[in-house]
């Protein structure tokens, strides 16, 4: 092996902005293309939205206009402006801002004057105007760089700030946003800022009852019993009991969406256990109280740690400097307010009793079929048979990668030729023999009964929830046929009814596939739409050959190579503003109801009158 010539010209010196666009991935995440939540596109627009956040929350500004056109994204608040003589200083020059005066910003998002900047380095055009006393001053950049920048002019706007940019293509290459992502960030800001509005593309967000609003807008099933809804001092709580498996959580820090949880989010549910066993006076197991819990917490800290910069798990052990631990703060206020709760609502209380009894009683009526589902699946090594696994699934600590992807495909044909194209680092394969049971309506006991169910489970590891969850993503891989669609309905199913975790976090997607080749001899292009096919029908000329893809078998490894590679086509599922799984369920996968005979029948005449007027 040759060596390396290490000497002094090796060793590099980079400026804050060069470092940004070389290592974006330690100041916004991934980068993505737009498919999941929190992809970079996203995390750009919370950065700017943020700070405005912050104005209101200090008391000025009670509006947030924004719109997000195909690229181009624009913010516009109405707090008290950048101090105009530090406009081009605080949207460019790292660690710079008002935030590192504690007086100023207590319990803001960001700390460390790093968002904006990173924002303005990755994006190829970053406008910046300030208003503030009848004055205003904008300042223009490229992927960071200055451009232009007026002097200090009248102005008739009302103080604030307005930031537009444009993610540049040269870091994120293709994207898309999807609005609902938008929609869900905006809608918690609301929630978390009861009297601020925000608008996007025109549409309003607005919340009077805050937490409370947040549970009832998510709930996706029926209830056991009235929200509980407790505030205090730096800290508010919403919870409820459902019907459906798992836990569920929403959890903020000074307005953030911590998604992967924190110290905060750890203590609450440590917090809702011991309340519930001193109150009730007995020893309950912990799952059993949890299970089913749908809850959401916002907690106000001051100079809060995350674990990245992209603050989507809380590292901070105490409620501020020389202040109480969360863990005691988040303690003691559940097991006043949840226990006094419980005093005056007894039947609130009984509810939650009777839920976990029965939880007790279906977990231990469970774990003898668990015992002889896994002595099965050993015996006939059905989870080897099945799975193919990726070689380095977890780093370190033991948490799974981002990069990790655990394909569900259908029969050998496919899973073979997705096997061979993979990228055995990061890319798992699962194939499923036939059709899977339609789980609508079944019980649990039915996943460990069930081959195909029991081993995907065991693949995916979430026998007992998804904080040992093997993938970041899981994808549904079927064929665009009638029978692959009908089998993707039912390996939703089979998520939504007893793993919607999955489903909620964001870990579920859909592989979106070509119907067609478009081919000649020189060259060769894939569509996914008949639109796309026409126009490349157009583009490439005389002598195309068209094939119509049937199933993914008929794709060579080559090809997959195309459908799985960087350029993949992922749809999330995602379950926004979904309120009642069991009814969506129920229309689609229970039995032939007349109103599912009613819509076949509306929608098939729809289809024939679409066939008539074009032919």
């Amino acid at each position: 092996m040759a060596e390396s010539n290490y000497t002094e010209s090796s060793i590099k010196s980079l400026s804050p902005r060069e470092h940004i666009r070389l290592r974006p991935g330690m100041y916004i995440g991934k980068l993505g293309n737009g498919a999941s939540a929190d992809d970079g596109i996203y995390v750009l627009l919370k950065e700017i939205i943020d700070n405005s956040i912050d104005e209101h929350s200090s008391g000025h500004g009670k509006r947030i206009d924004i719109t997000v056109g195909d690229e181009v994204v624009a913010i516009r608040d109405f707090g008290r402006g950048i101090p105009l003589g530090k406009v081009v200083d605080c949207v460019s020059k790292i660690n710079t801002g008002a935030k590192y005066d504690s007086e100023i910003f207590q319990k803001s998002v960001g700390l460390n004057g790093v968002g904006t900047k990173a924002v303005n380095a990755l994006s190829s055009y970053f406008l910046a105007e300030s208003y503030r006393d009848s004055k205003m001053k904008q300042a223009i950049f490229s992927q960071g760089k200055l451009e232009s920048e007026s002097r200090q002019i009248k102005t008739d706007e009302k103080d604030g700030t307005y930031v537009e940019f444009t993610p540049d293509k040269a870091i994120f290459k293709s994207f898309e946003y999807h609005l609902d992502f938008v929609e869900t960030m905006l809608w918690n800001y609301a929630y978390l800022n009861t009297g601020l509005t925000l608008s996007l593309n025109g549409g309003t967000f607005r919340s009077e009852n805050g937490l409370k609003d947040l549970l009832e807008n998510n709930l996706t099933g029926d209830i056991l019993y009235p929200i509980i809804h407790l505030k205090g001092e730096d800290i508010e709580v919403a919870m409820t009991h459902g019907t459906h498996y798992g836990e569920d959580y929403f959890s903020f820090v000074n307005g953030q969406h911590t998604t992967m949880g924190g110290t905060h989010q750890a203590a609450f549910r440590e917090a809702i256990v011991k309340t519930i066993r001193e109150f009730f006076k007995k020893d309950y197991d912990a799952s059993d109280i949890r299970t089913s819990i749908v809850s959401s917490l916002s907690l106000r800290v001051q100079e809060p740690v995350f674990e990245s910069q992209t603050k989507t798990k809380l590292g901070s052990q105490n409620m501020g400097p020389k202040s109480a631990t969360i863990r005691n703060f988040v303690n003691n206020f559940i097991k006043k307010e949840l226990d006094l709760y419980l005093h005056q609502f007894p039947e609130t209380a009984k509810a939650i009793q009777e839920k976990i009894v029965a939880s007790e009683k279906e977990r231990k009526e469970l774990s003898g079929i668990r015992k002889l589902a896994r002595e099965k699946a050993k015996k006939v090594n059905l989870h080897n048979k099945k799975l193919r696994d990726c070689r380095a699934h977890f780093n370190t600590k033991h948490k799974r990668a981002n990069d990790s992807t655990l394909f569900i495909v259908e029969g050998d044909s496919a899973g073979g030729s997705i096997t061979k194209t993979r990228d055995v680092n990061t890319q798992a394969v699962f194939s499923l023999k036939g059709k899977p049971l339609n789980a609508f309506g079944l019980s649990k006991k039915i996943v460990y009964q069930n081959d195909e169910f029991n081993c995907l489970q065991s693949a995916l590891d979430i026998e007992d929830g998804l904080d040992t969850l093997r993938y970041n993503k899981v994808v549904i891989a079927t064929d665009a046929d009638v029978d692959g669609m009908h089998i993707r309905l039912l390996l939703l199913t089979f998520f939504l009814q007893f793993f919607p975790d999955l489903v909620r976090q964001g870990h579920l997607y859909i592989l979106q596939t070509p119907l067609f080749r478009v081919r000649t001899k020189k060259k060769t292009e894939y569509c996914y739409t008949d639109t796309q096919k026409n126009r490349a029908v157009e583009k490439l000329g005389k002598g195309v050959e068209i094939t119509r893809f049937k199933g993914l078998g008929e794709a060579s490894p080559e090809e997959f190579a195309t459908f799985i590679g960087p350029k993949i086509k992922l749809d999330p599922v995602t379950m926004i503003q979904l309120h009642n799984i069991d009814e969506l369920l129920s229309f689609y996968m229970g039995k032939n109801t007349p109103e599912r005979q009613g819509f076949i029948i509306e929608n098939l005449q729809v289809e024939k009158d679409l066939i008539e007027g074009n032919s």
